[in-house]
């Protein structure tokens, strides 16, 4: 569920005060990563976070979107579903994760309206900086992906990612080229591709299958893994269920298993909660977010925290224009 395009109601004011608060948000999280501190006591796959982009509507709940995604998040966690709603979107994000000392800015554009054989394209990318005074890692995501719906009840999906990842700073085991990278060079640069299916054999009901990185790049920082979710959906509520399987980041196959609620409430306000076990980490992870969803606009924000010992916390933003209700677009109905 993303009523983006079932909202109405004059946007203008709406949008221009969506507008300032984003560049003040910007402003905020820019000044806060100027700032030099310690380096971060939480090992480095916390924060890196198995190199998953997530924007607030799928962090708010705890990662459990693999069947109900659809926009740009869809993009990032199953390009199947960027086929599911005829939408032509573009969007911001950003995160910020103080105890592991990161920064993420990016963002992506979703088009399911221009191509007369409802095939959907999308295309984002997102620069991440984490923990400047310790392993001082920084990478640059790109994405881009196709989906086609083979009816309303099936759509299968295809992405690439283009990683290019360095470390400048010291590792776990100190000035060490095992653990703390190769100064001014990428250790990471290379390729890797998804793959996505959802079903959807009733307006109810969802089932997704998604597998990333399958041409095995056999690092942790592109790590191998193949997901599911399962989902009931009505206009105004989404609850969603997920399991993935990682076959890389800890040498053994470890699972993370999430869940996820949103409700919708007078046709424009998000409220959202999930929740995600980490076997990798032995963690447990809480998260709520909110969001305004208008039919030109949406803006979205979402926290989570791992109360489980050593603790984490994220904060994700996100702001989506809606292209196609600007009229610059060919309508759904012109094919």
């Amino acid at each position: 569920m993303y009523p983006a395009n079932q909202a109405k109601s004059g946007t203008r004011p709406l949008v221009r005060r969506a507008l300032a608060l984003v560049s003040a948000l910007g402003t905020f999280a820019l000044g806060a990563g100027t700032a030099r501190a310690e380096a971060s006591d939480l090992v480095p796959e916390v924060g890196w976070n198995y190199g998953e982009i997530e924007t607030p509507r799928i962090a708010a709940m705890g990662g459990a979107l693999r069947a109900y995604s659809n926009s740009v998040s869809a993009l990032f966690i199953n390009p199947a579903n960027m086929a599911s709603s005829r939408i032509y979107h573009l969007g911001a994000l950003a995160q910020i994760w103080p105890e592991a000392s990161r920064q993420s800015y990016g963002g992506g554009a979703v088009d399911s309206i221009v191509s007369s054989t409802r095939l959907a394209g999308g295309f984002g990318g997102v620069w991440t900086r984490q923990d400047p005074d310790g392993i001082d890692r920084q990478a640059t995501d790109l994405r881009f992906a196709l989906a086609m719906p083979f009816s309303d009840q099936f759509m299968l999906g295809i992405g690439g990612r283009y990683l290019w990842l360095k470390q400048n700073g010291l590792g776990p085991l100190g000035d060490s080229l095992v653990s703390g990278g190769l100064e001014d060079e990428n250790i990471v640069r290379g390729f890797a591709f998804d793959a996505g299916a959802t079903l959807k054999p009733t307006d109810f009901f969802a089932i997704s299958l998604v597998g990333n990185n399958l041409n095995n790049p056999g690092h942790g920082f592109q790590p191998t893994s193949v997901g599911g979710g399962v989902g009931v959906g009505t206009k105004d509520l989404t609850i969603e269920g997920d399991v993935v399987s990682d076959f890389t980041t800890w040498g053994s196959t470890k699972v993370r298993a999430m869940g996820g609620l949103e409700l919708l409430l007078a046709d424009h306000y998000a409220l959202r909660g999930g929740y995600r076990y980490d076997d990798g980490q032995k963690s447990h992870a809480v998260s709520g977010g909110a969001g305004y969803i208008d039919r030109a606009f949406s803006a979205e924000v979402a926290v989570r925290r791992v109360v489980s010992d050593p603790g984490a916390t994220a904060i994700f933003f996100g702001f989506t224009y809606h292209l196609e209700a600007s009229g610059l677009t060919p309508s759904p109905d012109d094919f």
